[in-house]
């Protein structure tokens, strides 16, 4: 495939092509595992594969992480593509596996643990799962719960994770200690950006013991923040479900004089589920996410657009993510965790009350104002029939790249192609609403809201603030060549 190269963390697995071809790689058990033997696929006697024109991904079959490019562009980095091998370094009767969930509920969990199992069992014959209670913890401090298709049979229909979950507990020496003595080699790990810097801690000492154990990550975040990945699942769950929050506000908003509807949505850095569940309401007047600073007061704040759209329309409805706003939150409340960090207050409480105090005491008008939290709500649902599929494509994805030999990875689709991404790609930084590109524009558009940029001045530092994109969008590059004429 070309030249491999060493990282100066020595962690990276890169691979230098012509062209400008570079392949970010994952880590396999080969590369530390001297002379290990390799099986024939079952997947090849498969009665469910036979109709299946190509059964195997090829070697050098990889995805690209930028599919947008100029005429001379390089052809850029890549990723390996997800699917089965013609080659396996698992025996199924070896194999021994493991799934943990971990962190905050969300949409689908159930679905991933389910069909991780099923397509162990169907697709290469494995008949011995477990799932770990309680999240990294449950490594070292509970029981453990046996996993066959029979008892995860109908688990998709059900919210939250039959395997429980925690936050914290890592403590990676108990946990490989644990893989090790019950005799597991495969590790199935379903969390967000912490639970996969957790796993990549798992996989580093496993590989430094030298044990024959594929660790496998599972992107997990309602927020749809993890990096690389086109989305993660659960987050089109919390957008369908979102509506109905947004749709009993409008109910309210409209039924009574001054009426204004404000919903609090996931989002602690990242405003997706705002943003998408705006733009997918229509009802909703004005959208506040972390990455868009805004003001209350003065010309052009919210305070004065909410009064022009109570006397155009005599209603409003506002959804806000929980992230949005945070320091003029914590320009009244001051509070700071032991550890003199930043907590995370209740910005929608605080502002229904600023909304409240304003117009009631300083415009003498008589507002009535819903706040509606479904938070939980949300994160408890099962996940719809669009999560449904891609829990099962992510599953059956890193079920193959175990089964093939590949560690130290996570799964997910770039491009809309499933591939094995490292690690190091998903945990080093959060994805977040570029609030210059033109999807948030659309938003602006929709709700036809201010953008809350005072100046130039601040949307040139808006744009500065936005990490340099290595490659322009579709609707960036076009608008890019207009300017330029």
């Amino acid at each position: 495939m070309g030249e491999v190269t060493n990282s100066q963390q020595q962690k990276k697995k890169i691979v230098i092509g012509d062209d400008g071809y570079v392949l970010e790689d994952v880590p396999h058990l080969s590369d530390y595992i001297p002379n290990l033997l390799t099986y024939t696929n079952p997947l090849q006697h498969n009665p469910s594969y036979s109709v299946v024109k190509q059964y195997f991904v090829d070697e050098d079959d990889t995805v690209a992480e930028k599919v947008v490019v100029h005429k001379n562009s390089p052809r850029g980095l890549h990723f390996r593509r997800a699917g089965p091998c013609q080659k396996v370094y698992f025996e199924p009767d070896d194999v021994y596996a493991c799934i943990v969930t971990c962190g905050g509920l969300c949409p689908g969990l159930n679905t991933v643990i389910r069909e991780i199992v099923c397509g162990l069992h169907y697709m290469y014959g494995v008949s011995r799962v477990m799932g770990i209670d309680g999240g990294y913890r449950g490594f070292y401090s509970k029981n453990t719960i046996p996993l066959t298709p029979k008892v995860v049979n109908d688990i998709h229909k059900r919210g939250g994770t039959i395997l429980g979950t925690s936050r914290g507990g890592h403590v990676t020496k108990k946990i490989v200690d644990s893989i090790q003595d019950r005799g597991i080699n495969q590790v199935y790990i379903i969390g967000g950006d912490g639970t996969q810097r957790g796993a990549e801690v798992i996989f580093e000492e496993i590989r430094r013991r030298g044990l024959n154990v594929a660790v496998a990550g599972i992107p997990k975040t309602i927020d749809n923040d993890i990096p690389v990945i086109d989305r993660s699942f659960g987050f089109d769950s919390a957008v369908e479900e979102a509506q109905r929050a947004i749709s009993a506000a409008h109910v309210e908003a409209t039924s009574f004089e001054n009426g204004i509807g404000l919903v609090k949505l996931m989002g602690r850095d990242s405003g997706f589920i705002a943003m998408h569940a705006t733009l997918a309401s229509r009802d909703v007047d004005c959208c506040l996410i972390p990455e868009s600073p805004f003001y209350l007061e003065g010309s052009g704040g919210l305070f004065e657009y909410i009064e022009h759209r109570l006397k155009d329309n005599g209603h409003m409805v506002i959804v806000i993510a929980e992230g949005a706003g945070q320091e003029l939150v914590s320009e009244s409340l001051k509070s700071t965790d032991p550890s003199g960090n930043k907590l995370l207050q209740d910005v929608g409480l605080w502002i229904s009350e600023r909304i409240k105090e304003h117009f009631s005491k300083q415009k003498k008008m008589l507002i009535n104002l819903k706040y509606i939290d479904p938070t939980y709500m949300i994160r408890a649902i099962p996940s719809n029939a669009s999560d449904n599929v891609y829990c099962t494509l992510l599953a059956q994805s890193a079920v193959h790249g175990a089964m093939a030999g590949y560690t130290g990875f996570t799964v997910g689709p770039v491009n809309n192609r499933h591939a094995y991404i490292p690690f190091n790609r998903i945990i080093e930084k959060q994805n977040k609403v570029v609030i210059t590109d033109r999807m948030w524009a659309r938003l602006l558009s929709s709700t036809n809201q201010p953008s809350f940029l005072r100046t130039r001045v601040d949307i040139i530092k808006a744009n500065k603030d936005e990490e340099p994109p290595t490659q322009l969008s579709d609707d960036n590059l076009m608008e890019k060549q207009v300017l330029a004429k």
